[in-house]
């Protein structure tokens, strides 16, 4: 999953291969799991809770070395672009391998694990966008792995940003948070069922909804940042905001 969200030069052989990797284990993690705990989305979002404090996310300096030192809206523009990228081309190799067994029918009983590590990996690569743009506008989210993971799961959840003024960044992952998390993970799980097809329609299909999905998921974030701390700009200019600020 580190390797899906966070290769943003992986070639398609590599990105195939990691991906069949992941089906098989999601298949087996989800017969452990019994069909109640799968049937529900609890299963789902469990996995998905488990995995994200392990999504690498970059700092700002980080970020500004990867993309040739730019900042601000640029910066924005470039890690939007590369998310759209990576989560068309897992949607392309989820949809070409969705395609492959379409006609192969013994070979369906496979299809919706493939389709659960398609969904978890677009969902890590939006998770770890949305933690690089609340760094590129400034905002400085508290805490080790698990508890920075639950604001971001959080606003992915919502497909909103945080506002550093209202407290939202000490929130745990609570009750609330996790239906809507499920909720979230459950609708893109059926998203990516209408791009099963025969032949290349499945590939043509996953990628372009994941396209789009995600740069839709992405400006609604910046909006919301944008209204709570302004355009982003240089190191020099703002200090990094956090709760206290």
């Amino acid at each position: 999953m580190g390797r899906l969200s966070a290769d943003e030069d992986m070639d398609k052989e590599t990105r195939g291969r990691l991906l069949g990797r992941l089906t098989r284990l999601l298949s087996a993690s989800a017969r452990r799991a019994g069909v109640t705990g799968v049937a529900g989305g609890r299963w789902l979002s469990d996995m998905f809770a488990y995995v994200a404090p392990r999504i690498p996310v970059r700092d700002l300096e980080t970020l500004r070395a990867h993309h040739n030192g730019h900042l601000g809206e640029q910066l924005a523009d470039d890690l939007v672009r590369v998310a759209a990228n990576g989560t068309t081309a897992v949607g392309a190799a989820g949809g070409a391998l969705a395609a492959v067994e379409f006609v192969a029918p013994p070979l369906l009983l496979s299809v919706p694990a493939q389709l659960v590590a398609e969904t978890l990996v677009v969902a890590a690569i939006e998770v770890k966008l949305i933690a690089e743009l609340h760094e590129v506008y400034g905002i400085q989210v508290p805490g080790g792995g698990s508890s920075r993971a639950a604001v971001f799961l959080t606003s992915w959840a919502k497909q909103r940003g945080v506002n550093p003024m209202t407290g939202g960044m000490t929130v745990a992952l609570g009750t609330a948070a996790k239906q809507a998390l499920r909720r979230r993970l459950l609708r893109m799980l059926g998203r990516h069922l209408t791009t099963l097809g025969p032949f290349l329609t499945g590939a043509i299909a996953g990628g372009t909804l994941n396209r789009t999905f995600t740069k839709r998921l992405a400006e609604s974030v910046r909006k919301d940042l944008r209204r709570h701390v302004g355009p982003p700009i240089g190191l020099a200019e703002r200090p990094r905001l956090g709760p206290a600020d």
